[in-house]
């Protein structure tokens, strides 16, 4: 051994650790090959694992180490297609249910120019452990996390206190669910989630409370009415 390769393991430079590229390859594979079935308009009962294995170029034992089933596949699937979640300012409540309304306004965005969104939630409620795993893991958080917000508002003076604080969740997440879901004909302009929160904070904050992050008077929010059946609950929609 020469003195050039005598030093100790810690002085020679570390060796790239491998086999991880390789296995981020083959998820991406695996999504992307569940992706372009979707736009091809396979319906989700033939989606099974061997097809998705066959269009993916992978053996049906490289999904089933990283997914339990096609649910938990699909439920990525649908996520990898979304926009990211939100992050919060926590400046205040106003401004963290801006951001997560905005969220909103732009998956729907999203989901009228995909074509991989608009058959997946086409198709989502009719395998109902698909709807399951989607609602646990997706829908249950993101509810969960608006009326952490609310609560947070009421401990802070922002929010008046007493409200039933799930049925407020519903009422700042219901216009723009029902713009984004029930009505895709429905506009989703820039400025829509500041004008619904400042909108119904204009009523729900404590007497004399004054707007707190930069809230100007609500402006109105003019629509045509929509169809009967958008006066149904808009909460378990995707």
């Amino acid at each position: 051994m020469t003195s050039a390769d005598s030093g100790t393991a810690a002085e020679r430079p570390a060796q790239p650790v491998r086999g991880r590229p390789r296995s981020e390859a083959v998820e991406q594979a695996i999504v992307e090959g569940t992706m372009r079935l979707l736009e091809e308009g396979v319906p989700l009962g033939e989606l099974s694992i061997e097809r998705i294995a066959r269009t993916a170029g992978v053996g049906k034992a490289a999904i089933y180490r990283r997914w339990k089933g096609k649910e938990e596949l699909f439920v990525d699937v649908l996520r990898t297609a979304e926009p990211d979640d939100p992050e919060l300012p926590g400046t205040s409540m106003r401004d963290d249910l801006v951001a997560l309304l905005e969220w909103q306004r732009r998956r729907g965005l999203a989901s009228r120019s995909s074509a991989i969104l608009r058959a997946a939630h086409a198709q989502m409620k009719s395998s109902p452990k698909i709807w399951e795993a989607y609602h646990n893991t997706v829908i249950a958080p993101r509810r969960k996390l608006g009326i952490e917000v609310l609560r947070r508002g009421e401990r802070d003076g922002e929010l008046r206190a007493g409200l039933d604080i799930s049925l407020v969740n519903d009422l700042f997440m219901g216009p723009m669910l029902v713009r984004a879901v029930l009505r895709p004909d429905a506009d989703l302009p820039e400025g829509l989630a500041e004008t619904i929160v400042d909108t119904l904070l204009d009523g729900l904050r404590p007497t004399g409370a004054q707007p707190v992050g930069g809230a100007t008077a609500p402006r109105s929010v003019s629509s045509p009415a929509g169809p009967p059946e958008c006066a149904r609950s808009v909460t378990d929609h995707p």
